[in-house]
């Protein structure tokens, strides 16, 4: 098969935006894990630049949930790497003109430009969540390999990963991987993708890493991450003082006690200034949760972690985590109060810098970065 020529045909204008930079954090306690700077894990420049297009439903900074995120700090180094890395977004928001988040180019829906000329002219197209199936049927129908970035289990997409010729999908965790294969296993006719790999939610530690405050702090008041939970804990606690930081998806519950702060959402690069350097305890009540970046970002400060033991938080936070079933109230409470000890806390601190070390994400981003390119 003859090269595609590769055109400018759909190319957004450039105008241009910047995101301000994260302050370096305070010196003492809390420091950033050991590891390579952010940002420079891959030297050089790539040998033949790739045409990247991403297809998601929102993006920061007006949308910050977990998973795209996630997803900007996986694109991150493929531009660094001088990928030409376009990210269009399939839902309405705020913005109405292409911007830049860290060299990648966001095009929003309301830019009204061509999302199928965009992937005509492609070398790689990714997805994940909902766009799965368009994005993927639009790039099979061209020939361009599409790569799926897994978050869940949910069977519409894995569904469509079986549709065929799905080149590679990348799973955010060794226990998602497993229930992926459980249900291609479960599936005979579906076909598997001819590639998959494991890129746990890359987080820098120096990104995040600051000296604790003194809240006990939640992010993401929505039912499903534990709402419910958290308010109840703080209306048990009122001697403790609360940070509620409301999330990017679901609705939210807020309720008005004394003891609470309410914060409105927050972008992923204005988190550790306003949300790690505040907090001491960091509660993750969810009822369900695939991996849990919010508290990957927190144990770079040595902030320890009260979770619930889905499979994503028992993996990703490991022996750091402080674990509680979901409903047992009494014994999130007792925890919290166990962390009143200062001598308790500094141990458990201990072990969230030392897991923070343990998920430097620079090994899974050069393999990921060597996988794209060589599709």
């Amino acid at each position: 098969m003859p090269p595609r020529r590769r055109t400018a045909e759909g190319d957004p204008p450039p105008k241009r935006t910047r995101q301000a930079r994260p302050a370096k954090p305070a010196a003492g306690q809390g420091e950033p894990a050991a590891g390579p700077p952010a940002r420079t894990f891959l030297e050089g420049k790539a040998d033949n630049p790739k045409r990247i297009i991403v297809r998601i439903h929102s993006a920061p900074p007006h949308h910050n949930a977990g998973g795209e995120w996630a997803l900007f700090s996986m694109l991150r180094p493929l531009a660094q790497r001088g990928h030409n890395v376009q990210v269009w977004l399939s839902r309405y928001g705020k913005a109405r003109d292409p911007y830049h988040v860290d060299g990648i180019m966001v095009i929003p829906l309301a830019a009204r430009l061509d999302f199928g000329s965009a992937v005509r002219h492609a070398d790689v197209v990714i997805s994940q969540y909902e766009n799965v199936p368009a994005a993927g049927a639009l790039a099979r129908g061209y020939g361009i390999p599409f790569v799926v970035v897994a978050h869940n289990p949910a069977p519409v997409i894995f569904k469509n990963i079986a549709a065929g010729s799905t080149a590679m999908v990348v799973y955010n965790s060794l226990h998602l991987q497993a229930e992926a294969e459980a249900l291609f296993a479960e599936r005979p006719k579906w076909l598997k993708p001819a590639q998959e790999m494991v890129v746990r939610p890359p987080v820098y530690a120096d990104d995040y890493a600051t000296t604790p405050g003194d809240l006990i702090t939640m992010v993401n008041l929505n039912r499903e991450k534990g709402a419910d939970a958290f308010w109840k804990l703080a209306a048990r606690m009122p001697e403790h003082r609360f940070l509620a930081v409301e999330g990017a998806y679901g609705h939210q519950i807020v309720k008005d006690l004394p003891n609470v702060e309410v914060i409105g959402q927050v972008p992923g690069d204005q988190m550790r200034e306003q949300v790690y350097a505040r907090t001491r305890v960091l509660l993750v009540p969810s009822h369900a949760e695939s991996w849990g970046r919010v508290g990957v970002e927190a144990l770079a400060s040595g902030i320890p972690v009260v979770a619930t033991p889905t499979p994503g938080l028992a993996e990703s936070l490991a022996d750091a985590g402080i674990f509680c079933e979901a409903g047992d109230l009494d014994a999130w409470e007792a925890s919290l109060r166990a962390l009143d000890d200062p001598a308790e806390w500094s141990v458990a601190s201990e072990r969230a810098i030392q897991r923070s070390k343990d998920l430097n994400p620079s090994d899974d981003l050069a393999a990921w970065v060597e996988a794209i390119e060589a599709l």
